[in-house]
């Protein structure tokens, strides 16, 4: 394969114990091809340097710019995270519009093109990610680049009725068209973008999965972001020798364990299962002193006025809840809002006996599937998973529960503390079928190689190679189309 060229927001620190199975997957991915990742430094500063500086990074070529403190503020923890963000998630009421932080936004995505540009070789195929770039893909073709792009969307994509809240995102719809491939999580997320699209950028439907803007087709495909299950498995196996888990099970007692794991946000839908918990509590008095709930909800964007809001209400539930039922020897709900890493929190999930997952909306939420790896197989926990999660479409034999509605998620507390064995295991057999043979890095794969042109996605995430040019003119690829990945 040609060279692949990951444009990112943020380029992954060093050694980060943290870095998630994704982060890690796209570091093998440019490794196994030779490519770059670019994208900010992390690191502020009055005066950023015109060039983009270039390290290695445990194999990974990266080049990276800085930012401005102020295009950090107005970029990133304004337009992108007090706008996209809660938009893309449906949470209008959360939605923050300031003067100029749509311009500093456009500003920062060409200056991401212009350090870009002259990276760039002939035949290198440019892969931009997530909300905070919309506007690179257009910004590099009015510098005259002509390399293939491709552009993935990690969280949702509103309905046009939604996304129309903002002119700027209407904008930056046209704007992302510019790429020759954009992919998705969910088929529901594809639709809507190509909605928008068609009602307010001017595109026009081609064939079920693509659009067409001018003389250019742009094609749209859905790529499910996988997990490497059988290795985190693994990962649980070995975490469970270490002190963290044993600290747990000890603390723990004969207690069953409720866990939650997010980044503190308003999308996760946390104020709602706290609340919905100590509902719980209340008309369960039978449970009082044999359940725990563990919620880690790690500190994030503490600069946007809405994280902070949420973590006092949560703070507030918390308190609430232990005071109306704690003892001195049980504390019926910890709120954990600082990181832990990712071989403590495998730990945890495989101690839990039920992993609350309830976002509002999500793109895809990879802990859910984390959580089914983790398990032990004769003896495993029950996903509760918000129906509005990506990953509801291929984990369908999780309990699935409307996060908005705290009677369900008492309901599904109720059942999944009660459920036979026999039931649990027949249940984590199914979803474990479906994560079982995926990985982060064959989602990568699948991605590339589409953009590349040298295959069409088939169904179950792999990529079937043209067996001649007439023949795909014919076919799917004529329209534009890149059937859904990795959907099992």
């Amino acid at each position: 394969m040609k060279r692949l060229v990951i444009v990112s927001n943020r380029v992954p620190a060093a050694g980060t114990p943290q870095a998630g199975g994704l982060v890690v997957a796209l570091a093998d991915l440019l490794r196994r091809h030779k490519g770059l990742w670019f994208g900010w430094s992390d690191a502020l500063t009055e005066k950023p340097a015109a060039e983009p500086r270039l390290v290695d990074r445990q194999g990974v070529s990266c080049a990276m710019i800085d930012l401005t403190p102020e295009e950090h503020r107005k970029y990133y923890l304004g337009f992108s995270n007090s706008v996209l963000w809660p938009l893309m998630h449906i949470l209008p009421g959360v939605v923050r519009f300031h003067p100029h932080e749509l311009e500093t936004y456009r500003a920062v995505n060409v200056r991401f093109a212009q350090a870009l540009k002259g990276l760039l070789k002939r035949g290198d195929l440019i892969w931009v990610q997530d909300y905070q770039l919309l506007a690179v893909p257009a910004a590099l073709r009015e510098l005259r680049v002509s390399n293939p792009i491709g552009f993935f969307l990690h969280i949702p994509f509103p309905p046009p009725v939604v996304a129309a809240i903002s002119e700027g995102l209407l904008a930056l719809v046209r704007d992302v068209l510019s790429a020759d491939l954009i992919g998705f999580q969910t088929a529901t997320d594809a639709e809507h973008f190509a909605q928008t699209a068609a009602q307010y950028a001017g595109a026009r439907r081609v064939g079920r999965m693509g659009l067409k803007l001018g003389e250019r087709t742009v094609r749209l495909g859905v790529f499910p972001v996988e997990i490497d299950a059988r290795e985190f498995a693994r990962v649980t196996e070995a975490a469970m020798q270490r002190a963290p888990a044993q600290d747990l099970a000890h603390n723990l007692r004969d207690r069953a364990l409720v866990l939650g794991v997010d980044r503190l946000d308003p999308s996760k839908g946390l104020a709602e299962r706290l609340t919905a918990y100590q509902q719980f509590l209340a008309a369960e008095p039978d449970w009082r002193r044999r359940v725990s709930f563990l919620q880690i909800a790690a500190k994030s964007r503490e600069g946007v006025q809405a994280y902070r809001s949420l973590l006092r209400e949560l703070e507030k539930v918390a308190g609430a809840t232990n005071g109306a039922n704690a003892d001195p020897d049980w504390t019926p709900l910890k709120l954990v809002t600082q990181s832990s890493t990712r071989t403590t929190v495998a730990s945890y999930m495989r101690h839990a006996r039920v992993g609350l997952v309830t976002p509002l909306r999500d793109g895809m939420n990879l802990v859910a599937k984390e959580f089914v790896a983790a398990q032990d197989p004769s003896d495993p926990g029950v996903l509760i998973l918000s129906r509005f999660a990506g990953a509801a479409t291929q984990l369908q034999a999780a309990l699935q529960v409307n996060p908005y509605d705290p009677d369900q998620i008492q309901a599904a507390l109720r059942r999944a503390l009660t459920m036979p064995l026999e039931e649990r295991r027949e249940r984590w057999q199914s979803l474990w079928d479906v994560i079982k043979d995926k990985t982060a890095l064959a989602w990568g794969e699948a991605f590339a190689e589409a953009l590349a042109g040298r295959g069409t996605v088939g169904q179950r995430g792999t990529v079937r190679k043209k067996a001649a040019p007439r023949a795909v003119a014919k076919g799917a690829a004529k329209e534009g189309m890149v059937e859904r990945a990795g959907s099992g």
